[in-house]
Parts: C-alpha cells; structure tokens; sequence
C-alpha cells in the first residue's frame, strides 16, 4: 500500500510517464520495475540483445507468465464453482486461458497498441496479443507478486470483461460436441476438405464440410484445418438443434443405410415343387450297409467275381472267370480232404 502511495507521488517526475499511466489502466497498479513490462513488450520480431549478446524479447515472460495465469484462474474456478468436477473446472480454466480470448482482451484492453514488433505479422494468424498478454502477467508476478496477479484477474479481467459463468456453460469446442453426438446417435459423419488455396497474402485457406450419413451440413472457411472444422461443426450444431427438417433427413438416410446393411447381399433361389432337398444325400443306414450286401443277396446268381450269369457277357471272359472260380474251388476241397484224413487217421 505505501508502495503504492510512493510510486503515486513519483509519476509526474517519471521520464516515461506515459508508458506508466498506460500499463497502470491495464493492470490496475503502478509498476515498480518497467523494465519488466518493456520486455513483455516487446516481441522477438524485434532483433535487440543485452550486453552479453543474448537476444532480449517476451518469450520467457511468456512462459512464466502462461503458468502463473492456469494457478490463478484455476484458484479462482475453483472457488467460483464448489462442488463442481474436475473435468468442468478444467475446461472452465481452459476457456478463459486460450489463445483466442487472451487476443481478444489484448486487444480490448489496448495490449496490442503497446507492444514493439517489426510489423510484419498477419493478423489473421499471429497470436501476438495473447502472448504479450501471459508476458504481462508474468512482468506483473516479478514485479508486484502472486497477490497482485490475482486482483489483476479478477478485478480487470473478470469484473468487467469476461463473464466466468457465461463462459463456463458455453460451448467453444463444437467438433467435439458434434463427433460425441453422432456416436452417441450411432450416426456416421465425416469433415471433407471441399477446397485448400492461398489469399493475396500468400496464408494457407481451408474450406471444409461435414458430412452425415450422405447429407451435406454445414461449412466453415479458416485459415487452419482447426478452424475451419470447429466452424463447419458449429453450424452443423446450429442445424440440428434449429431445423426439425434437417434432423429428420439425417435420420431417415442413417434408416436407408442401416436397412440395406441387414438385407441379404444374394437373395436365396426359390426351391421348385417337388424336389427332395436331401437329393444326391446318402442316408445314415446307406452310408453303413455293406458295399457287397446287394450282391450277396441279389435274386440273381452271381458268380465268385460278383457277375451275374445273365449279364450277357462275353464267351471268354466268362470261362477266364470260371476257371479261376472252379481251381479255386478245387484246392479247397483238396484242402478238406487232407484235414479229414489226417483226422481219422489219428
């Protein structure tokens, strides 16, 4: 506090006084040190070094201050919302530190007018604002402390310029929300790339739709496949919670595609009447009759070859198969003989 009333007393005399008046409208509280905040800055476009010829630019400001801000807005998320879960204070926390809104209050804050560059940056594309905005706060920790950080954010971040329950409740990331509502819908979706070019400045532009089950939806044009995609969902979003129609009409082709996927690919030939399904099937009593059982008992006489007399062979292939027939018969009897002897002869 007496620090305060002193460097209150010295800003008249300060030879930079306007830089002091500038920064205190942004923070909120003189500076001690500016050479802090001249480094947070100025960016590294800017080719300066320091007497031992290290280059000097906001880029480790940055990074101490990008750590400082997640303990700070986490603390105050948490306190903010008792009860809630983890994963709602995270996204809460990350909505607030993202890149996009850190331009936006560098911007309106009048962060961007201050800060030393070559100039050279697109616009579009350059997150210049945001980084001298985490340089800042990390000029602002060096300088005042963590308590001075905190009454930064609250006071001239969320008092006037952000609102943390409206931020908390709204949804930023739209491909996220799209992609869980199609799983959950079981409906097939997909971002096609429609065009890719370049504008006058030589910046990459991407035009991409999304698709569902077929059905053309919405279409977003950015400067990164990111944003492009994050558009194309939103509108996508937009559509489906505002035109009945539109829902309807995904939802009757997600009802084709699924119809046709459980339809049978080949339809099954019809069978004509009369015909045994099991024609050409060996029955389980076929499959185990003796191969010789029809011929054993066959009405006709067979000879010892399985030949019926009546099949009206061939004169000499029938006498080649009884002579084979009778010697054999011959050696049996023989044999018969021989044993019958040789019993009653004992």
């Amino acid at each position: 506090m007496l620090n305060n009333i002193i460097d209150r007393i010295r800003l008249p005399f300060r030879k930079e006084k306007e830089l002091y008046l500038s920064l205190y409208h942004i923070i909120g509280i003189l500076p001690h040190d500016l050479s802090y905040y001249k480094t947070a800055l100025l960016h590294k476009s800017i080719a300066r070094r320091n007497e031992k010829g290290k280059p000097v630019n906001n880029e480790r400001l940055e990074f101490l201050g990008d750590a400082i801000l997640d303990a700070v807005v986490g603390d105050i998320v948490f306190e903010h919302f008792p009860g809630k879960r983890e994963g709602f204070l995270t996204n809460t926390r990350s909505k607030i530190v993202q890149r996009d809104t850190l331009n936006r209050l560098a911007k309106e804050m009048g962060i961007c007018n201050l800060v030393l560059s070559s100039g050279q940056i697109s616009s579009h594309n350059s997150y210049l604002g945001g980084n001298a905005f985490e340089a800042l706060v990390g000029a602002l920790y060096l300088d005042h402390g963590y308590d001075a950080c905190m009454k930064f954010m609250k006071r001239q971040i969320l008092g006037g310029l952000i609102n943390i329950d409206k931020v908390a409740y709204k949804e930023v990331n739209f491909k996220s929300k799209l992609i869980e509502w199609s799983q959950k819908n079981k409906v097939k979706m997909e971002f096609k790339l429609l065009n890719f070019e370049k504008d006058k400045d030589n910046n990459p532009v991407f035009l991409f739709r999304v698709v569902m089950e077929g059905v053309e939806c919405g279409e977003g044009k950015g400067y990164s496949k990111k944003e492009s995609q994050q558009l194309a969902a939103k509108q996508t979003l937009q559509r489906l919670r505002r035109e009945p129609q539109f829902i309807n009409e995904v939802f009757t082709a997600k009802a084709n595609r699924t119809k046709m996927e459980e339809e049978p690919v080949v339809d099954v030939p019809a069978m004509p009447q009369g015909t045994d399904f099991m024609a050409g099937c060996k029955s389980q009593e076929e499959k185990r009759r003796n191969p010789f059982h029809e011929e054993v008992y066959a009405d006709n006489p067979v000879s010892k070859l399985g030949r019926s007399k009546s099949d009206g062979q061939d004169q000499a292939d029938e006498s080649v198969s009884s002579g084979i027939s009778y010697e054999r018969d011959a050696d049996r009897e023989a044999a018969i003989a021989a044993a019958e002897a040789k019993a009653f002869g004992e």
